[in-house]
């Protein structure tokens, strides 16, 4: 599967992580490119693996495994696909499945406190599957899908700083904005958003960086939000970010878009 910046999506999960301690890191049964491949097959996800009529999501590229430990937080896993494209025809970015399938993977290495997740979400599918038509939208889906977060403990609400950085290219300042208008009129309590800002948070001195080669790095240009999540997990990040993906689309952002979220010191940051 060739590695394209108009295809590629890849999920960075920092935060610490208690191994457990009947793994073998060194195994070739627990090479996390293995695992994420035997994981996205099984769930349908994985192109390579399905057979007629069944169109799959994305073609595997690479996945690794970060050894560092410690009580500070560092890059504990990532994983690179790259989307099967054209995506259909008003369909969400697919970041809760890559992040669900990245998930299960680290699960087998350990027990994630969970710091920030990053995501290269690349925006030209996105385009590309409306045909640039904004009336072809994925918006009424990602809405239906929020009923998934409607019983949460209304304890687990997490406040996360959220930044989107589109590089060199300077989109993603003139369309935010809009962006926050255009979300903040919908009835949804997955995330509440309540403040943008202009300015560099500390969301991006997350290491190691994104490869420049992926999207138009380095970090030039980049938005930050703050608001509160229903839930600090990697399925409420996943349905954020689509629905970040969704409003960049549609405000003129058509380009690889790095997003990088943190939860807050108060959040329930475990995942087990």
């Amino acid at each position: 599967m060739s590695i394209r910046a108009a295809s590629t999506m890849l999920a960075a999960l920092h935060g610490t992580l208690e191994r457990h301690p009947w793994r073998d890191p060194s195994a070739a049964s627990s090479d996390p490119y293995r695992l994420f491949v035997a994981r996205s097959s099984a769930m349908g996800w994985l192109a390579e693996a399905t057979g007629p009529g069944r169109a799959g999501v994305w073609g595997m590229n690479d996945a690794g495994e970060d050894q560092a430990s410690g009580p500070k937080p560092s890059r504990v896993a990532w994983f690179q696909v790259a989307l099967q494209e054209p995506l259909p025809a008003g369909r969400a970015l697919p970041v809760q499945a890559l992040l669900a399938c990245a998930g299960d993977v680290v699960a087998r290495a350990g027990t994630l406190h969970l710091h920030a997740v990053q995501v290269l979400m690349p925006l030209e599918s996105v385009h590309a599957s409306t045909g640039g038509d904004p009336g072809v939208s994925a918006v009424m889906t990602l809405l239906q899908d929020a009923g998934w977060f409607a019983d949460c403990d209304p304890r687990s609400r997490a406040q996360v700083e959220v930044t989107l950085d589109s590089g060199q290219e300077p989109s993603i300042r003139a369309a935010a904005p809009g962006m926050l208008q255009w979300m903040q009129a919908f009835d949804q309590d997955v995330v509440l958003i309540d403040s943008l800002s202009l300015t560099a948070d500390a969301a991006t001195n997350l290491d190691p960086r994104v490869t420049d080669e992926l999207w138009l790095g380095p970090s030039q240009r980049r938005v930050s939000l703050h608001g509160t999540l229903a839930e600090w997990s990697l399925d409420a990040v996943g349905w954020l970010a689509a629905y970040l993906a969704e409003a960049s689309s549609r405000h003129g952002v058509h380009t690889p878009l790095l997003l990088t979220v943190i939860g807050s010191a108060g959040s329930s940051p475990n995942l087990e």
